[in-house]
């Protein structure tokens, strides 16, 4: 992960953390960095100075430096807050009602899927809405089939 300073065509200043450079030049360029204060899509990195350990002349270390965000814990932490554009939140917002509904409305047949998928697809059994796992080589198979099938959405991590 890397944090980066920003600040945007006016002047507000702001930090992000990405999974790494080339992950905040995608996110530009989709123009989902936007500033938190204005919702400026012109935002620039701004100049950053490392954080270097120094001792002390009693011979004690500083301080670390910042340590890397944790996965979010069921302990409540104080959390830094979400920097996503107004379209951004609405997508992930139709991504989790999406998935909620298929989720809802078929059933789970678990590490069965590949098979039950091909069951109603040549006919053995009623077809029905369906969700489960299939390894990348069994979803493979089921395209050169000919079967039909969708991943679910994926939903992003709520603080990424």
């Amino acid at each position: 992960m890397i944090r980066y300073a920003l600040v945007c065509d006016r002047k507000h200043e702001f930090e992000i953390w990405f999974q790494n450079s080339a992950d905040y030049d995608k996110q530009r360029k989709r123009g989902l960095v936007t500033c938190p204060n204005c919702d400026s899509k012109k935002v620039e990195k701004a100049l950053m100075t490392p954080q270097l350990g120094r001792s002390s002349k009693k011979g004690r270390a500083a301080a670390p430096a910042e340590p890397m965000p944790q996965p979010a814990a069921e302990t409540p932490v104080e959390k830094s807050p979400v920097v996503m554009s107004p379209q951004e939140s609405e997508l992930r917002s139709k991504l989790k009602e999406l998935r909620e509904h298929l989720t809802k409305n078929a059933d789970n047949v678990g590490q069965k899927f590949p098979e039950e998928a091909r069951k109603m697809h040549y006919g053995d059994i009623e077809h029905r809405s369906i969700y489960g796992e299939a390894s990348p080589q069994e979803a493979k198979e089921l395209h050169e089939e000919g079967i039909e099938f969708h991943p679910l959405p994926i939903l992003p991590d709520e603080r990424n």
